[in-house]
């Protein structure tokens, strides 16, 4: 199997003229390593070509190559025009539906089509030395790819999965350029998604722009049946579990539960995303700790938020004001010996991630917009005791499998408070009854299987 994303799972980092070699931080690395271990891997290795020499670039591609792992080679004006572009600017606000930021501009897709064209250059080089190739195509990144790679290798399989929401018809449409994405993504054999909603949008949308019917989620083109369906992403439930009696994770329960004492945690943790409704969110705590006086100094709001596109003016927009808003908040409500918001602006090791998930006695994950959001699952899974609520919003892909959640509506503040007060005051048992039943939904639908 040829694996196809974006990144590569190991990124070369140029310091000081000695490269180095690192396991990619992201999702999809994560979520593909239990199926990558015999597989091939095409991506960009994360530097651009400029800062490399000859000798740099010859060495970079054996040492990767020894890893299974093809480089795409980018120069720093295509990871602007198409990845920090098209990608970012276009594709991503648009299919989160934040349709106010998307950017239309012929400049960004012209380099995302070329970009699409350079990693079929490199699959196509290794693909042509198997039978039967078996290309497996990752994200919203490459949905030209498929079709290019069948237009040279028709006899190839070909899936794609898309990682983050496939938007409504009456959204997709906006987009100049959707024929030609859509023609791309019919390229594929298979094309996955994580819920049977964005699955509905893909067929609709196929049908009202390009006229294909479909029967039985398959659309019905001229030469060939393209499957389409729903798999939604899952997690390794034992790696959640098992890590609990690591000793790094105690010492971590044990110095988050000292600071913290015997108050209630409420946690969150994001990329510092304008999708993850963090603002609404804040907005909504300030408003539950004004109508429910009686639970200040009871709870500590426990906020992670990992850094994001830090260059984009609207992921620096979101960083102001949710630094306005935790300010405000602690001022607010604030004692000598309480704090109510815990903000911490930065990346999590696993242990200290463990132990959050551990000890928190809520997890609200309100995302406006999400793929899947596998924080919701992870928080579940690390629940040996069963004991915690997961609030989670309708929004997320997540929401269609975790049922048992207080699932909300993250626009709507007085729901998320009640919703907060619900889960303060419900008991132990009704906790370990609804997370028993995900727990057993994780385990059947985990990465592995």
């Amino acid at each position: 199997m040829i694996i196809v994303s974006n990144r590569l799972p190991i990124t070369v980092v140029k310091r000081k003229n000695e490269l180095s070699f690192n396991a990619s931080v992201g999702g999809l690395a994560t979520g593909l390593c239990s199926v990558s271990s015999n597989a091939l891997w095409v991506g960009w290795p994360g530097i651009a070509v400029e800062r490399l020499n000859e000798e740099e670039r010859g060495y970079i591609k054996t040492k990767l190559i020894k890893e299974s792992c093809y480089p795409v080679l980018l120069t720093q004006r295509d990871v602007d025009l198409y990845y920090n572009g098209f990608c970012n600017k276009t594709i991503w606000p648009l299919f989160h539906y934040f349709t106010q930021y998307a950017v239309f501009d012929k400049k960004l897709w012209n380099a995302y089509r070329q970009v699409n064209e350079s990693f079929c250059d490199v699959v196509l080089k290794i693909a042509t030395k198997s039978a039967k190739p078996v290309i497996w195509i990752h994200d919203y990144h490459l949905m030209l790819l498929p079709r290019l790679v069948k237009e040279t290798l028709p006899n190839a399989k070909v899936g794609f999965f898309l990682h983050i929401p496939f938007p409504s018809f009456e959204i997709f449409r906006l987009l100049p350029w959707r024929k030609e994405i859509l023609r791309g993504l019919l390229g594929a054999d298979l094309i996955g998604f994580h819920t049977r909603s964005y699955v509905k949008h893909f067929l609709e949308t196929v049908y009202r722009i390009l006229g294909y019917e479909h029967a039985h989620e398959a659309i019905l083109l001229s030469n060939k049946k393209v499957k389409v369906a729903a798999f939604p992403m899952g997690i390794d439930p034992e790696k959640f579990t098992n890590a609990l009696s690591d000793v790094k994770v105690q010492k971590e329960i044990s110095k988050i539960r000292k600071k913290v004492g015997e108050r209630k945690i409420i946690l969150s943790i994001d990329r510092l995303d304008y999708t993850k409704g963090i603002p609404q969110r804040l907005e909504a705590f300030d408003l539950f700790l004004e109508k429910y006086p009686e639970f200040r100094e009871k709870v500590t709001h426990i906020l992670v938020g990992v850094p994001s596109r830090t260059r984009v003016e609207h992921y620096k927009l979101l960083k102001k004001r949710v630094d306005e808003l935790v300010g405000k908040i602690n001022g607010k409500y604030g004692t000598l010996g309480w704090v109510p918001l815990w903000y911490i602006y930065r990346f999590l090791q696993f242990q200290t991630l463990i132990a959050l998930y551990h000890l928190a006695d809520i997890a609200l994950v309100t995302p406006l917009r999400d793929g899947m959001n596998l924080v919701a699952k992870e928080f579940i899974a690390s629940k040996a005791d069963s004991k915690g609520v997961l609030i989670l919003s309708e929004m997320a892909g997540a929401a269609e499998e975790l049922k048992e959640a207080i699932r909300i509506n993250p626009y709507n503040k007085e729901e998320t408070v009640e919703a907060l007060r619900i889960a303060l005051l419900m008991s132990e048992k009704e906790q370990v009854k609804r997370n028993k039943a995900m727990q057993k939904r994780l385990q059947r639908s985990n990465i592995k299987q």
